[in-house]
């Protein structure tokens, strides 16, 4: 017999799969450059479906650990939300409760995760940049590492809770990691951020390891020359990009852990936010000039996020609530990108950016 964890796990999972197997069988049959407006409304559609998620978790949240009476409600609650209040014996308006908090660390989480992966989708445009990829493969190359993404998100933030579960010290851990890559952000981010091609060292791995061909083939990832397979440049592409995103994940999947510490909660949020990362690329690369302070805001909001969980006791005893890290999180981006605005990059720098991507 399955858990309903197992059972529900299971389904979002299934569900997550046939969207990517349908995106790559029936939306991308051919390799194109994906236009502002097929982006745009991609992300739309994406931030739509995590809005419909968000709904069901607040209607049937229950159902992720299969809590029929309100002894395994609090068991749930003590195990992951030790901060909310029920009203004992009455399992009705608890388990209420609960749905809301639990669809609120969610959509909090989405929001943090969503954000974050802007750092990343940065990065990303300096690699494609950098390694000279044709943007017509752009699409195929993130469909890869989203899917590599989502198998290292779901070890890293399983094995992660077990961590913190086990070892509540850990959690300071994360909490001054978070500090110190938000405060480098901040006194880093208008640097003029480069990448070496030769000196990357997934590229240094892959020339000593693997046969790689020295130049690329359309759009395939390996190649038979002379008997022999040999991986191309656009396949030594993917493996930096995947390398990236678990760099990235050591930052954005503590931040969540911030926020709730149920891991199904955390992986939910991540694979939501991964899975619009690639239409937000498409959409932000044509409009990043526009957000010129916005990677300001991000360390700002790394700083915010390992000071909650160094001081997170602390926090629990003066009541505060999820609620209020939404609210500092929306604020802390809706005052980057209002400098942004009001403050915007000058055209020669804006033209060097757009050259460059």
């Amino acid at each position: 017999m399955f858990s309903n964890e197992v059972l529900f796990f299971g389904g979002f999972i299934l569900a997550i799969s046939s969207m990517l197997l349908l995106d790559l069988g029936v939306f991308s049959k051919k390799d194109h450059i994906v236009k502002f407006g097929e982006a745009a409304a991609w992300t739309v559609a994406w931030i739509a479906l995590a809005l419909v998620f968000y709904a069901i978790i607040n209607t049937h949240g229950d159902l992720v650990h299969g809590m029929d009476s309100y002894a395994e409600l609090a068991i749930v609650k003590d195990k992951y939300a030790p901060h909310l209040k029920l009203i004992p014996g009455n399992f009705e308006e608890s388990v209420e409760i609960y749905r809301r908090n639990m669809s609120l660390e969610f959509i909090t989480g989405y929001l943090l995760e969503y954000a974050l992966s802007i750092d990343n989708i940065f990065v990303i445009i300096l690699i494609f940049s950098s390694f000279g990829v044709k943007p017509v493969y752009y699409k195929k190359v993130l469909f890869w590492g989203v899917l590599g993404a989502i198998i290292m998100r779901f070890l890293f933030i399983f094995l992660g809770s077990a961590l913190m579960q086990r070892f509540e010290w850990i959690i300071y851990i994360f909490g001054l990691l978070l500090v110190y890559q938000g405060g480098k952000i901040f006194f880093e981010g208008g640097g003029d951020e480069k990448i070496d091609p030769a000196k990357h060292p997934v590229v240094r791995f892959a020339s000593k390891y693997l046969p790689v061909f020295p130049r690329y083939v359309r759009e395939h990832f390996f190649v038979l020359k002379k008997g022999k397979w040999m991986v191309t440049p656009l396949f030594v592409v993917v493996l930096i990009v995947e390398f990236t995103d678990l760099i990235f994940a050591v930052d954005s999947v503590p931040a969540v852990f911030s926020v709730t510490k149920d891991p199904y909660v955390v992986f939910f949020s991540n694979i939501f936010a991964i899975m619009g990362l690639r239409s937000m690329f498409f959409f932000l690369s044509n409009i990043m000039g526009l957000f010129r302070f916005l990677k300001y805001g991000l360390g700002v909001l790394l700083v915010f996020i390992g000071g909650k969980m160094l001081a997170h006791h602390q926090l629990e005893e003066m009541g505060f609530e999820t609620v209020y890290s939404l609210y500092v999180i929306l604020g802390i981006l809706a005052v980057s990108i209002l400098i942004s605005v009001i403050f915007p990059e000058k055209k020669q720098e804006a033209d060097g950016l757009v050259s460059n991507s």
